[in-house]
């Protein structure tokens, strides 16, 4: 699947911006679904989410890259996980550029399927990955709001 490419000017500088999605405990504050965050360090942490149908469900991620203020991207691990069995890789971006008083928020999500999941799976995980990323998008600009 292609990367899922999602962006907006926020009006709220930088560094603001940066603080909000460059800390994992945050996440519950703009990511749509996220419950509560646990296990947070510099390499990883796990999110809490609730499905469509009440439960809870538990994504752990590592950190891939970041470079303050301006970008981050941290990983789904799979191994071991119920998602193994459709997704090869899971992998979310935050990227950041000034755009005067405000800031150009870009979000970005790619997620590779495997087996028979890559066939006819892309256009609803497509969907789903700009619906998270559209409601990332809303919730971020409520909490800076």
């Amino acid at each position: 699947m292609p990367t899922v490419v999602r962006s907006r000017t926020i009006a709220a500088p930088q560094q603001q911006v940066w603080e909000l999605v460059s800390d994992p405990f945050h996440l519950p504050r703009w990511w749509p679904t996220v419950q509560r965050v646990e296990d947070v360090s510099d390499e990883g942490w796990t999110t809490v989410a609730t499905s469509k149908r009440g439960r809870a469900v538990r994504f752990d991620w590592s950190r891939v890259y970041s470079e303050a203020p301006t970008r981050t991207v941290w990983r789904q691990e799979l191994a071991q996980t119920p998602f193994e069995r459709f997704l090869r890789e899971s992998v979310t971006g935050v990227i950041l550029e000034p755009a005067g008083d405000a800031t150009k928020v870009e979000l970005r999500i790619v997620r590779r399927l495997r087996g028979l999941a890559r066939f006819g799976g892309g256009i609803q995980i497509r969907r789903a990955a700009r619906r998270e990323l559209d409601g990332a998008l809303d919730q971020l600009q409520a909490a800076l709001g």
